[in-house]
Order: structure tokens, then sequence, then C-alpha cells
């Protein structure tokens, strides 16, 4: 069976790089029906917190994955917390010691530094056992290093291929440093031979040690997994993602109002290109459907926050999460009456969501088309410049009078008659009549402004005017000396 995990630190928030290898590695599980693990790698004493691990539980979970074993759910190749894998670490480092692959060194960071070649020498590789004993009694601080076979490392990478490395390159690396904590290189290896990994999916910046943890393998007599590196994600000037460029964290993507779907489909777009042609906006249940490790590209990936948003906008209009969110929204603006709430979202949705990227923007977009800029004609100078349009607007607010509600029924009536009357037809019909309803010479269809007007005025929203308000308020200001 597939066993895949993915291993975040708990030292701060899930960002999108690792998310990313988290969101491949899931698809990837998913698909082939194997075990998705979540590991917590909190090896770093200093930055580790775990209020940071429940950040990490909190981000995925929203993002809509879900895992088969780790700390907060169990499992039977457990415990899920490198913290907690101390007597494992040591148990395993003794082992290698006794088959002769690896050895205690003695060695202080001073005696190394002054080496020329940073290399380490060997120096400690064959000191006798009674030595070594001595010292350890004498609790003289020492590390478990792995001796370096000689001879070419070989492993293969589904990403980046056939991958090959002189083993003189490397030192004898550290497995246990002096306070007896696991080095990374070390932990991770027993971690994934321990727990039956048969795929490490994770990112690039992790191809340069691999090498080091074939070793372990080797020594440890543990069959390879499948590795599979993930390349790095850039920003738009082309260097490595970083808060510079923006929101970078799962929980700042959240907070600013983007919908998870809408993110983790983005996120599958980083690096990974689908085996549909035709529309990027694919739903998480169809990326799980259509991904391929070998369609990973080794390139670097540029984070795009305008694909984003056009992603996001596509989810907004089809999402059933849309009207809670928006809801969320317009009651911190207080744009929500106190009766028919519903009905009022229905319009909203419809006018103004198509026109935003994020929930958090419904607000102020409906602030904006609703607001009535008597002060500011700038958009408008055509109108006002154009007696016609103006007579036309005349005509307008007599068939308004009488009417103190109109649907847009009544407004296809009245546009109708306006345009025998006028003979005004097209643009010069309804740039005017917009500019009367709004003093702006853009905005939603007129078949979804109207409603959003009239009912935002019958619930007595924020004292918004009716269209027929509007239009008299509009000739008050510009229509009297025309």
């Amino acid at each position: 069976m597939i066993r895949v995990r993915f291993a975040p630190s708990p030292t701060g928030l899930l960002h999108v790089g690792n998310v990313r290898t988290g969101v491949f590695a899931w698809f990837f599980t998913r698909q082939n029906n194997g075990t998705y693990i979540l590991r917590i790698e909190d090896t770093d004493q200093e930055r580790s917190r775990r209020e940071s691990e429940e950040s990490i539980y909190r981000d995925l979970r929203w993002l809509g994955m879900d895992w088969d074993e780790g700390p907060d759910v169990g499992g039977p190749r457990g415990p899920y917390r490198q913290s907690e894998r101390f007597e494992v670490y040591n148990d395993y480092a003794s082992r290698l010691i006794e088959s002769g692959h690896a050895f205690w060194c003695f060695c202080s960071e001073e005696q190394l530094q002054s080496q020329e070649d940073r290399k380490y020498p060997g120096t400690c590789r064959a000191l006798p056992k009674d030595v070594v004993e001595s010292r350890l009694r004498a609790k003289q601080p020492a590390v478990v290093r792995l001796k370096v076979r000689e001879g070419p490392i070989r492993f293969h990478d589904i990403v980046h291929g056939a991958m090959e490395l002189s083993s003189d390159v490397i030192s004898d690396p550290i497995l246990l440093r002096s306070d007896g904590w696991p080095t990374y290189n070390y932990a991770v290896v027993i971690d994934d031979a321990l727990m039956e990994i048969t795929h490490v999916i994770r990112g690039d910046d992790h191809l340069s040690n691999t090498p080091k943890q074939v070793l372990i393998y080797e020594a440890l007599q543990h069959p390879l997994p499948e590795f599979a590196h993930m390349s790095t994600i850039l920003g738009p000037d082309h260097a490595r993602l970083s808060k510079r460029h923006g929101a970078t964290s799962i929980a700042q993507f959240r907070d600013a109002g983007y919908l998870p779907e809408a993110l983790m489909n983005y996120i599958a777009l980083l690096g990974w290109s689908p085996t549909s042609e035709g529309s990027e906006v694919i739903p998480p249940a169809d990326l799980v459907k259509q991904f391929r490790l070998d369609r990973v590209n080794k390139s670097p990936a540029v984070f795009d926050v305008t694909k984003l948003n056009f992603i996001n906008r596509s989810y907004l209009k089809t999402s059933p999460a849309t009207p809670a969110l928006i809801a969320q929204e317009l009651q911190k603006a207080r744009w929500i009456p106190p009766t028919n709430a519903d009905a009022w979202l229905a319009i909203v949705r419809d006018a103004v969501v198509p026109a935003v990227d994020l929930a958090t923007q419904v607000a102020a977009a409906l602030e904006n088309v609703l607001a009535f800029p008597l002060d500011d004609p700038s958009e408008i100078r055509d109108t006002l410049d154009d007696p016609g349009a103006i007579d036309l607007i005349r005509h307008f607010a007599a068939e308004l009078d009488g009417r103190p509600q109109i649907t847009f029924e009544d407004f296809r009536m009245i546009s109708s008659k306006l345009k025998d009357v006028t003979k005004r037809k097209g643009k010069q019909l309804f740039h005017p009549l917009r500019a009367a309803l709004t003093v702006k010479s853009s905005g939603p269809e007129l078949d979804k402004l109207i409603p959003l007007i009239e009912t935002a005025a019958q619930l007595n929203i924020k004292n918004v005017l009716s269209c027929r308000q509007r239009v008299r308020a509009f000739l008050e200001r510009y229509g009297q000396s025309r």
C-alpha cells in the first residue's frame, strides 16, 4: 500500500510553499487509495510551539484535507511527533554503531573549525573501543556520526530523474548531537523507514540532503522510498516567495476572504499542469482524479495573485459557502436589514459578487454601487453636456412619479416608452438613465442594479434613496438650468 507523509515543523504559520507539498502528497495518496500521514517535526527546541501545531491542523482542515494517521488521530506507527521518538532515535543509533556504520565522535567545534578542509577528516572513525567507552564514562561531549562509504550515491527522483553524487564530497554526517537530539537527516530517515513511507514528496530545497539520507537508508538495510522533489515557488519578481510579496501563509489567505477550494485549486497549479485542456478552475475532487506526479514541473513556479483572484472569483459565484461569507461581511459593515435578510442577500449576490475577487470586498463594493455622489459628476460629463440626455431624464422622472418603487419589468416598460418618445436608443438611452440613478458611467447591469436600489430603499438600509428619489435629486442638482 502507498504510504505518504506530510511533515511540517510547528515553528510558525503554515505557508504556501510548505502546504503545496502537502497538497500534492494528499492528491497522490487519495488518488491511489493510500494512507496519508501527518507527522510533526518539532526537533527545533527553541522555535517549536504547540499553538503552531494546532494552527497546522486548523489550516489543513480548512483547505479540506484529512489524514489517516497523525498526532491528533493516532495510528499504528506512532508517536507522530519527533520530540516523542527520542528512544527510537537512540536505539537505532546504537544499532548503527554496533553494526559498524556509525561511530562516536569527540571532536570539539574548535577542532573542526581549525581544519583547512571543512570536510570532517575522520578523526574519531577508528578510535579503539576501550578509548570510546572511557571517554563516554567520563561524560566527554560526543556526537554520533555516520561512516560515509566510498563510491557513488545514486537515487531516482520522479521529478528530476536519475541522480548521482560522489560520496567523496560528503562529510560523515552527524546523526545525534551531543545533547542527544537527532539531526534532521537522521530523524527523517528513521521516521520514514519505521512508518513505511513509500513516497517522499517534499520541496527541492531538500534535494541536497537526499544523498546523506540514502546513505542512512543503506546503513539501516532499508529499501529506498520513491523521491519526488517539488520546485521552489517564486514571487512576481522571481525572488523566492516571502512576506515582502504580501500574504504567504494559509491563515492570511483565509482571513483575506479566499475560499479554501479556490486556494487549493490555485496551489495545485503551482508547478503542475492538468491532464485535461480547458478551464483551470478545477474542483478538489477532480484535482485528485487528474493529479500525476510525473506531470510536476521541475522549473520554479511563480505565484500570481491575479490568477488566484480570478480563480477565487469563479468559486465565489458557485460555492455553497458564499452566502454565509457575504452575510458575515455585510453584518460587520452594517449592510444587513433586520427583516428580509435572505432576499436582500440574494440580490446582493446577484448584483455585486460577480465584480469582486474576495468575500471581504463585498461590503465596499456594495457601498460603491449604491453610492450617489451628486457632488462629483466627473464620470458623467457627456450626459450633463447633452441637452437631449437631460430631457430624457426629465421624461424618466415623470414616469417615476406616483411609483414609490419599481421593478425591473417596470423599468423595461418605461424605457421602451422613453425610446419611442425621445427617439434615443442603445447607449444614448441607457447611459443617461444610469447616470441619473448612480452619477456614474458604469456598474452592474440595470436588471441587477434596479432591484438592488429599490430593495435597499424599501428595507431602509443606510438611508439608500429609491430610484424615484435619485432621479428627482439628480434633476434638482443638474437639470434646472438646462
